[in-house]
């Protein structure tokens, strides 16, 4: 748990802005110490860094809140399901990609292929690997 002035140092985040998510409900207060200070947890970081992001996307406050809610709201079935429609999406867009890649891949010199072939086996089996448990673990299936 944190206090705000260590959540403020972690984050990068000003105390004051802190205080001001935690003002509007942005982010909330896991728990107050025995002297009453707000104790924020560690997924009040990884809020804080979602928050940010999307700040940086040009999400208003308001905007960033309601999409906040939104993900409270969903069941963890739902998370599931949609990464992997996520998962399926970028999986087709990287297929095209290789489509469109192929004449350029298919000119290589063998040395440059094998070099290429060595670099991507082992990352690809890790995604395959990945989604595989994914997809076990998965009551959806």
């Amino acid at each position: 748990m944190y206090r705000i002035g260590e959540l403020s140092k972690l984050s990068q985040i000003s105390a004051r802005t802190i205080d001001y998510y935690t003002s509007i409900g942005l982010i909330q207060p896991a728990e107050r110490s025995a002297k009453n200070y707000r104790l924020y947890a560690d997924e009040t970081l990884q809020r804080l860094e979602r928050i940010e992001q999307m700040k940086k996307d040009k999400y208003t406050l308001d905007e960033i809140k309601s999409t906040i809610e939104s993900w409270s709201k969903i069941t963890p079935e739902e998370q599931v399901s949609r990464k992997l429609t996520d998962l399926q999406h970028h999986l087709s867009q990287l297929e095209r990609e290789v489509k469109e890649l192929e004449p350029v891949l298919n000119k290589l010199k063998p040395r440059q292929a094998n070099h290429l072939y060595t670099r991507l086996v082992p990352q690809t089996a890790a995604c395959i690997e990945a989604l595989m448990i994914l997809i076990n673990k998965s009551s959806l299936m």
